[in-house]
């Protein structure tokens, strides 16, 4: 899809070029050539004021150096130019008798008057030539060329304002916070710069403020768990314990998920080279010394830059969905374009497709009803997801053909002069 601004300049473009088209198409019927009636007119009436002119004087022919001889020959007439001249000279009143004359040059008239004393005055006419089409055509392209340049910078002078929507939206981090743009430029390039800033200074304080308001919820969350915990203890009947039991280590596990989703938003943790094929390793490992069903696949050795302990949360949180959810997960690493391909599947009855979109919102589950089965928050995706993108990847989900999810994680590698 064409951006605005290549449609406006693709429309001011257009219409100068049909501005001048329609100049040149009005120019070259004002300086058309003349029709050959009209030149026939033009030279009768030439030749009758060149007999009035040398009977009246015929000395003139020297001053003029109109060449006077005999009738001239019969092949050198053009008998068809003659009969259409002296016709429209008789249309005209005339009284001279003219003939037009063979030429080598088809560029000029040769015609003869007859004066008194069978004597004939020589004479000549240019005729037009034809329209320079080509120069006119040279000329209007140059035109044409420097309004386009004058439309394509007017074009970039007036959609600059909306390239710098564009160039802020791209520039807006993962964690949501939108950097300060420079306000130089122009009046309308300044005006928008300040208008975008007070945008991003109240959503980012709003940001900020929300992720202040869950880390302190959640701490607060803490205290009245512990004392419930307390009494929990205290619970005569077993059965009733532990239910207590189960429920507040839920409660502590959301509240421990919040507090992780608002670090890994925030966070600017130091970057270091990470082997993703041993964090993978190490992961699997230890959800298989939990009885979690993991399968190990093909696994590259490849380097990322990042945190490795957010990318081992991040990894472990995914294999954990794929293995309690999709009955088992089998994972695998790969290197291809310069980046990191990781890929978890498993076996299990997916996700509605109407649901793909919500599956990274935090505390969504496909089923409520498998609160009561599977311990968890319904964090551990949002988690994931919030610290792949600050490492500059990205993450997908989509149902497979065979049944199950695939959840693939693209992270850059390390290149040459970062390793």
């Amino acid at each position: 899809m064409l951006s605005l601004r290549t449609r406006f300049t693709a429309l001011l473009i257009i219409s100068v070029v049909l501005v001048l088209v329609i100049a040149a198409v009005i120019t070259a019927w004002l300086l058309r050539k003349p029709p050959e009636v009209m030149y026939e007119r033009v030279l009768a009436e030439k030749a009758e004021f060149a007999l009035l002119l040398l009977r009246a004087d015929p000395l003139a022919a020297q001053t003029l150096q109109i060449e006077i001889q005999a009738k001239p020959a019969k092949d050198r007439i053009d008998q068809e130019r003659t009969e259409s001249i002296l016709a429209e000279g008789r249309r005209q009143g005339y009284t001279a008798d003219i003939v037009v004359l063979k030429s080598f040059n088809p560029h000029r008239w040769d015609i003869a008057v007859q004066l008194d004393g069978g004597r004939w005055a020589y004479l000549d006419f240019p005729e037009p030539g034809p329209f320079p089409y080509l120069p006119l055509a040279a000329y209007l392209g140059l035109v044409a060329i420097g309004m386009t340049g004058v439309s394509i910078y007017a074009s970039n002078v007036m959609m600059r304002p909306l390239r710098i929507l564009d160039e802020t939206i791209a520039m807006i981090r993962p964690d949501g916070i939108i950097p300060e743009l420079p306000e130089t430029g122009p009046l309308e390039v300044r005006t928008t710069a300040k208008t975008i800033n007070r945008l991003a200074t109240r959503l980012n304080t709003a940001v900020a403020s929300r992720m202040r308001m869950i880390a302190a919820a959640g701490h607060d969350m803490r205290t009245p768990m512990t004392r419930m915990r307390l009494r929990a203890e205290f619970v005569g009947d077993a059965d009733d314990r532990q239910s207590w039991l189960k429920d507040l280590d839920e409660l502590d596990h959301i509240a421990d998920s919040a507090i992780r989703l608002v670090r890994e938003e925030v966070s600017l943790a130091a970057q270091e080279r990470v082997s993703l094929g041993s964090v993978l390793s190490a992961v699997a490992d230890e959800l298989r010394e939990t009885d979690l069903p993991v399968e190990q696949g093909s696994v590259a050795p490849v380097l990322v830059r990042g945190a490795p302990f957010a990318l081992k949360r991040a990894v472990r949180n995914l294999i954990v969905n794929a293995a309690t959810h999709g009955g088992g997960a089998r994972v695998s690493l790969a290197s291809y374009g310069g980046e990191a391909i990781l890929t978890v599947m498993d076996s299990g009855p997916g996700i509605p497709q109407d649901l793909l979109d919500r599956v990274f919102e935090p505390f969504f589950r496909v089923d409520q009803a498998r609160r009561q089965l599977v311990p968890g928050a319904g964090l551990g995706l949002a988690i994931s997801r919030e610290i792949i993108e600050n490492h500059g990847g990205t993450i997908t989900i989509v149902n497979r053909l065979e049944g199950g999810l695939l959840q693939t994680v693209r992270l850059p590698q390390c290149s040459a002069d970062q390793a």
